[in-house]
């Protein structure tokens, strides 16, 4: 089966566009039937067929657990079956920083859309490269290589010794300067490193205001307490990102930078009025303001933060419509067709008050594209399964996130689509 499935895919990334000319030719009449020759007609100009789009293409050949595969984000370690939930979620415990023979038949089993790697998955260039490699080898289509790396405090592989990577105080140090052209080389040195180690993707920039000093976990991730100067700033480096071919995210809408509690253990709240975001938290979100082309967008990540003031009450933003689908996708990004990603579905703001299934089904009923590192893979994946066989979740809001991870992993993850006018 996994054979004819990659002969299946091959088939359609070498077949070519066909476009279909149709000519009309003019009548014959024979002499019994006529003396004379019917009037000359001019044949029409050849009639084109539009091409079909490629990404829908490959969607009418995926199967519907396929699909569902590609909404998933996970931790390389949710593929090993041998682990416990506590294990995969616990940072601190021993990661995995291989690929099993046991893991690859779990990544068969559910072909999930991406891998973010932690700090107790890298060891040393050489394994993170091989490691990334194998991964990839082993997917049916290009995976997402995901990992946190803002500079500064979060780092996984510059604060590593055994990288000897160059390393940045802060964002705050780089903000400021007031030169964004500094976040640019930061980017640029950021994802040149990724890149060479396999990485296609990178959570960042912060792109939160500091608003609040007191802020228990953003604090110098941020590069600035100014809305303008964080756009300026978010912007350039995740311009820097993007020169080298990695995908950035900026994080975490609709900001945490006002909140004072810690989403890692309870949803934090921003208790600012939709004026006030507006006027300050939302401006670095706002990506075609910022200079990105519709084409050329950085993802988002949503995060669990509540904001009562809109209406949600403790609705973190990461499962709410209101904050994904009609604030964050219809006014922040104007329609754009961006990337959304929630932050992790492991942190205690979700699993305190949701079920793996429930979260990852009410996210991508919000609007989020990509479920990132659910509680628990099997128990997320067979929900958001359901969702769609009865309904929950339609199949055309279904098709319209997993579309929008295929022309990402065109652009970023090297899946090859034949383009539009190829012959």
């Amino acid at each position: 089966m996994r054979m004819q499935r990659k002969k299946r895919i091959a088939a359609f990334l070498l077949a070519p566009l066909l476009l279909c000319a149709c000519t009309a030719a003019p009548g014959t009449q024979s002499a019994a039937a006529s003396s004379e020759a019917p009037p000359a007609t001019e044949a029409p100009e050849p009639v084109q067929t539009p091409a079909a789009d490629p990404v829908e293409a490959l969607l009418q050949q995926m199967t519907l657990r396929e699909k569902v595969g590609q909404l998933f984000m996970i931790r390389p370690d949710s593929l090993e079956p041998e682990l416990t939930r506590e294990q995969v979620n616990d940072e601190r415990a021993e990661g995995v920083t291989e690929l099993s023979d046991a893991m690859r038949a779990t990544l068969q089993e559910y072909p999930v859309g991406g891998i973010c790697h932690f700090g107790k998955n890298v060891e040393d260039p050489e394994q993170m490269t091989r490691f990334n490699a194998d991964l990839q080898q082993a997917s049916e289509l290009p995976l997402l290589i995901a990992v946190d790396e803002e500079g500064g405090t979060v780092a996984r592989l510059a604060n590593d010794p055994d990288f000897a990577l160059p390393q940045y105080e802060s964002a705050a140090a780089v903000g400021a300067t007031g030169d964004p052209e500094q976040a640019r080389e930061m980017g640029r040195t950021i994802g040149n490193y990724l890149k060479e180690y396999g990485f296609n993707m990178d959570f960042a920039p912060d792109a939160d205001v500091l608003t609040n000093p007191d802020n228990p976990v953003i604090g110098s991730r941020a590069f600035s307490q100014d809305a303008e100067t964080v756009a300026q700033m978010a912007t350039a480096m995740a311009q820097g990102l993007q020169e080298q071919d990695i995908l950035p995210v900026f994080k975490h809408f609709p900001g945490h930078g006002d909140t004072a509690e810690d989403s890692h253990s309870g949803i934090a709240y921003t208790r600012r009025t939709l004026e006030e975001l507006q006027a300050c938290e939302f401006l670095p979100f706002r990506l075609l303001d910022n200079g990105f082309s519709p084409d050329e967008l950085p993802a988002v990540m949503a995060g669990h933060i509540a904001a009562p003031a809109l209406g949600d009450d403790d609705t973190p933003a990461s499962l709410s419509y209101h904050l994904v689908t009609e604030i964050l996708r219809g006014e922040v990004l104007d329609g754009a067709p961006a990337l959304v990603v929630t932050d992790s579905m492991a942190m205690g703001a979700i699993t305190e008050l949701y079920s793996p299934g429930e979260a990852a089904v009410r996210a991508l009923q919000a609007g989020c594209d990509l479920v990132l590192m659910p509680d628990s893979l099997p128990e997320a994946f067979d929900a958001v399964l359901a969702a769609v066989e009865d309904g929950t979740i339609s199949a055309e809001r279904l098709d319209e996130s997993v579309a929008r991870i295929l022309r990402v992993k065109q652009q970023y993850a090297g899946l090859e689509l034949p383009q539009e006018g190829e012959r």
